[in-house]
């Protein structure tokens, strides 16, 4: 969340930034719950000193005022606590009307009410392919190789969730692999993750997992829910936690499961593997130092772009709008890949994104890193970035791969791992 201090310093700019997220806050209640907690803070305060002032009088004064000293240090004492209480009431009021509040937002990032807004930077270095043929989808490759299985999943779990056999099971861990390796290689160290988590947890990285409009799957009777991202689970990690200066940047490459109720999603964009309720997904994660995470973000960013020409994908880098950007993220890119099965003629499908979420998170979480030889300690910036989520990238390797005979090609950086250049 944003510092209090902050808000009520720049509450017009909060304001504004709040209109280009197209979130509704009302930053004025805010700025003047806190400027009433900070008079209650200073009233029991006041109170307390007055009561320490008064008891201690008690030994010095004549035996028959005593009991009258007491008495008024027992009144000071009365008012001190509810001069207390009423500030703890304040401050969990602001805690919660804060917690809704997004992050301020980069000035470069484009102002713009949704994904309609976004604005695209750079492309990749593979070309969008020339068919001469009618390229199939994902869903029809994955027939003729016996690979996707929605039926079967359906049968077990529900709609939205899936089998993938043979070859594709193949990819998914040739992907895996090749991500983490490259990762690794980098200076990421590997984490695997749970695929649970505390709602604190959740909380604090700026999901909501009981609200209406939630798209957390939540474990009944307990605190726990099912992760929709690995960001959830690296972040939670230092929760609570002070950091040395010179561990950071900290750099993770974690493995989970991501679980998703894709409440509303449909349509033919939405088909298939592109929403479903479970994939698998590598993402990284960084703690930095706040002078590093613009850089950072860069890096991440580049190394979305490293993977995805690695696997010879066509995609555009857009720099998110306003509208379109989570409540913890400063400036966020997504890598779109181009999907000649998806729509009428092939369209740009999300496949990767990589946030700056400045001290947002860490706040909500408490994450602080010290500085040898200063007192006291700061918050630290946190960073995510999809690095591969499978069941988007087997889509986009598919689909780009596809020759006319209905045979996938394997992207040379895989066939290590699946052991074979062809599918059919």
């Amino acid at each position: 969340m944003l510092d209090r201090k902050y808000v009520v310093e720049n509450a017009q700019a909060v304001k504004s930034n709040c209109e280009h997220r197209g979130v509704s806050a009302d930053i004025d209640h805010i700025v003047a719950l806190e400027l009433q907690r900070r008079a209650k803070l200073a009233e029991a305060e006041d109170l307390n000193r007055q009561a320490n002032a008064v008891s201690a009088q008690i030994g010095k004064v004549a035996p028959e005022q005593r009991e009258e000293f007491k008495e008024q240090g027992r009144v000071l004492r009365t008012q001190k606590e509810q001069a207390q209480k009423d500030h703890d009431a304040l401050d969990r009021e602001i805690d919660a009307l804060l917690s809704r509040v997004p992050n301020m937002t980069h000035p470069s990032a484009p102002v713009g009410s949704d994904d309609n807004d976004n604005l695209e930077i750079a492309r990749g270095a593979t070309a969008i392919p020339q068919f001469d043929f009618k390229p199939k989808d994902h869903l029809e490759l994955g027939a003729i190789h016996d690979m996707i299985d929605f039926e079967a999943g359906a049968r077990v779990a529900g709609a939205g969730f899936y089998f993938l056999k043979r070859d594709a099971v193949l990819l998914e861990l040739a992907l895996q692999q090749f991500a983490v390796s490259h990762l690794v290689q980098k200076g990421f160290v590997p984490v695997s993750t749970p695929d649970v988590a505390n709602t604190d947890i959740l909380h604090g990285i700026g999901f909501i997992p009981r609200g209406p409009e939630t798209q957390i799957y939540s474990i009944e009777n307990t605190e726990l829910n099912l992760v929709a991202t690995a960001e959830i689970t690296l972040g939670g990690m230092y929760h609570n936690q002070v950091l040395e200066a010179e561990q950071l940047p900290l750099k993770l490459v974690g493995i989970s499961h991501c679980f998703r109720t894709e409440a509303g999603a449909a349509g033919r964009a939405s088909r298939g593997l592109y929403r479903v309720h479970q994939f698998t997904k590598v993402e990284m994660f960084a703690f930095s130092l706040p002078d590093q995470s613009s850089a950072i973000h860069e890096e991440l960013r580049a190394i979305e772009c490293e993977i995805f020409d690695a696997l010879e994908v066509p995609y555009r880098v857009v720099d998110t709008a306003t509208g379109d950007l989570g409540g913890p993220a400063y400036r966020k890119y997504d890598l779109e890949a181009w999907m000649p099965g998806r729509g009428e003629g092939g369209q740009w499908g999300e496949v990767t994104s990589t946030s700056n979420c400045t001290d947002y998170q860490a706040r909500r979480l408490n994450i602080r890193y010290r500085v040898k030889g200063e007192k006291g300690t700061h918050f630290a910036h946190t960073l995510n970035g999809t690095a591969v989520a499978i069941s988007r990238a087997l889509i986009a390797v598919m689909e780009n791969h596809q020759q006319a005979d209905g045979s996938i090609k394997i992207p040379k950086v895989l066939i290590p791992w699946v052991g074979k250049s062809r599918i059919g």
